[in-house]
């Protein structure tokens, strides 16, 4: 994932993605997916080359975009920072954690960090309450975390 971020759009591979999908009826979730696989987001001119390439308006390619919370619009990092803001997290001093988070890598909740390295999400519930308060990054758990804690976490995830 997110193999050319911030390198442009590789016209040969989108290409090669809508060609794939171009009579098959019903295709707009997939290929919009298989972008996004792609490019680690989507761009906006992707966008526009799959409503002309598939005959699409794109107004309702922009619905469907906008309407599942998969796709994203805008590049993001190589780290996925999921914080949970579910009730045990937040009792058990969600809010702190995030506010270290955000101090620590300098962006807010939705942002990414200009380097690419992270983006900062918050969740309703990762699901993991006896864990309290906990983050996920990428596909690791991080329970009973501390603001004292966030820094060693992130560092982690730091090449």
């Amino acid at each position: 994932m997110n193999k050319n971020v911030n390198k442009g759009v590789n016209k040969e591979l989108l290409k090669e993605l809508v060609e794939k999908y171009k009579n098959e009826s019903g295709a707009l979730i997939p290929i919009l997916q298989e972008i996004q696989e792609s490019f680690g987001y989507l761009p906006e001119e992707t966008l526009i080359f799959v409503s002309d390439e598939m005959d699409i308006p794109l107004g309702r390619i922009w619905g469907v975009v906008t309407f599942y919370s998969q796709f994203y619009l805008s590049p993001r990092g190589r780290n996925i920072i999921r914080l949970c803001r579910g009730t045990a997290c937040h009792v058990r001093g969600g809010k702190r954690l995030l506010e270290k988070v955000e101090r620590v890598l300098g962006i807010k909740r939705g942002e990414t960090t200009p380097d690419f390295e992270f983006t900062l999400e918050t969740v309703r519930c990762l699901g993991t309450c006896f864990l309290a308060p906990v983050i996920m990054i990428n596909h690791d758990y991080f329970g009973r975390v501390t603001p004292g804690k966030v820094e060693n976490i992130l560092q982690q995830y730091i090449p």
